[in-house]
């Protein structure tokens, strides 16, 4: 007996075990348990949070009115500009038609004036092509008196040329004129000897440019420019002169003179620089104009 009561089914244990058979009991009392304590307070919550809700839904209104007034107040802001550029653009094509006029009429005053001056230079050409005319044949009809008063001219030079024959000839028997004839033409000759004398013989020059070569770059080129000017000859005069680089630090000296041709000749005066065997290495002719 002991064994089969130890040995109870598991049926057996779910039937002695009434607290799940009554759960709906327990469960009903719990729910009014918790609906007893939390009822007032829920209640309240619900009122606030309805309370909360029409406020924001008021606050809402009056925005959305606030932003219905600035839409409308924007709008007539607009209509206003719109209404101020129309006025603006009609009265700026009123001014640019005027404008437009005035300026065809500067125009057409500025073409007319243009007209008459085309014009007056165009009879001031016809005027100078006339004279042009008139001038290019006017020297061939002088010419023609000028040709035939050439031989006429030369008649008497041919006398004084040969003054010396028609000495000889006595055409009228009169000795004492060509006595006076004779001298007159000596007085003539020695006044032109006289006056041809008193004028002054030109005397040819040149201007010569000369490069003056060293033998290196470690050349004293004052030096080198002492000795070349040092050179004097009658007739030549040392100018300016100036240091013109030749490549790898080495330098030549340009120097201008200006000679008489009938005095000094560019061989003779090479050979004269030239004889400063330690400084100078060649002299050559850059220019030579004549003066």
């Amino acid at each position: 007996m002991p064994k089969q009561s130890t040995k109870m089914s598991g049926l057996q244990c779910l039937a002695s075990e009434n607290i799940w058979f009554d759960k709906h009991s327990y469960d009903e009392a719990e729910k009014r348990f918790y609906e007893g304590v939390n009822g007032p307070s829920t209640q309240q919550q619900q009122e606030r949070e309805v309370n909360a809700i029409m406020r924001d839904i008021a606050k809402s209104r009056q925005s959305i009115q606030q932003s219905l007034s600035e839409v409308k107040t924007a709008l007539q802001q607009a209509k206003g500009r719109q209404q101020k550029r129309q006025h603006r653009n009609s009265s700026s094509h009123a001014g640019g038609d005027q404008e437009l006029v005035s300026r065809m009429k500067s125009l057409e005053l500025e073409n007319q004036t243009l007209h008459k001056v085309v014009e007056n230079m165009r009879a001031a050409m016809q005027k100078l092509e006339s004279r042009v005319a008139v001038l290019e044949k006017s020297p061939a009809t002088a010419a023609v008196p000028c040709a035939k008063a050439a031989p006429v001219k030369a008649a008497p030079v041919k006398q004084v040329e040969n003054g010396d024959d028609d000495d000889d000839i006595d055409l009228f028997g009169s000795d004492e004129e060509d006595d006076e004839a004779a001298r007159l033409k000596q007085e003539r000759l020695d006044a032109y000897a006289a006056k041809k004398s008193k004028k002054p013989a030109l005397i040819a020059k040149s201007s010569i440019l000369l490069d003056v070569k060293p033998w290196d770059d470690e050349t004293d080129m004052a030096k080198l420019e002492e000795c070349v000017r040092s050179v004097q000859m009658d007739g030549l005069l040392w100018g300016a002169s100036k240091l013109v680089p030749v490549g790898y630090g080495i330098k030549k000296l340009q120097i201008n003179c200006v000679v008489e041709d009938d005095k000094v000749g560019t061989d003779i005066l090479e050979e004269e620089i030239t004889k400063f065997e330690d400084f100078i290495q060649s002299v050559d002719v850059a220019a030579f104009n004549k003066i």
